[in-house]
């Protein structure tokens, strides 16, 4: 097996293709991970969420990184590093907000909602749903792949 640098076509590639990723951040040295669904555009990552620890955290500390796994087995994969910074889309029905844009991207695919915005009970207690829509500027790529 080679491991090697992704090249830039391949790293645009994957990025017109991302899906569930999973979203890191951290207040206070203690880091925090979490699936959700993303979607590409123009520099930005762009997901929906509800209110919880995650939006506390990037809300605090707006230096968050995504990564993305494409895995066909142990020696056959791509990863896929993005960093940058939260922006938090303030909730609009304007057609030409943000918010309305964001909304737009995410509902064009299968399951947008998914996994952020579903029934969820912590600590015996049912969270409740209030659509959120952030963005993620995109500063820096790392890609690395595996191959036989």
């Amino acid at each position: 097996m080679l491991i090697h640098d992704m090249p830039r076509t391949e790293v645009e590639e994957m990025l017109r293709h991302v899906g569930i990723g999973y979203l890191a951040c951290s207040v206070e040295d203690k880091p925090y991970v979490v699936p959700l669904r993303f979607i590409h555009s123009n520099g930005y990552l762009y997901s929906l969420t509800s209110e919880g620890k995650k939006m506390e955290l990037m809300r605090a500390n707006r230096n968050v990184c995504v990564s993305f796994s494409d895995v066909h087995g142990s020696n056959n994969w791509r990863c896929l590093v993005i960093s940058g910074h939260f922006e938090d889309i303030p909730k609009s029905l304007s057609k030409d907000s943000l918010y309305y844009h964001a909304h737009e991207l995410l509902a064009a695919g299968a399951n947008w909602w998914e996994p952020a915005y579903v029934k969820t009970i912590l600590r015996g207690e049912e969270r409740p749903l209030e659509p959120l829509y952030f963005r993620i500027s995109v500063l820096d790529t790392t890609g690395h792949q595996a191959q036989p």
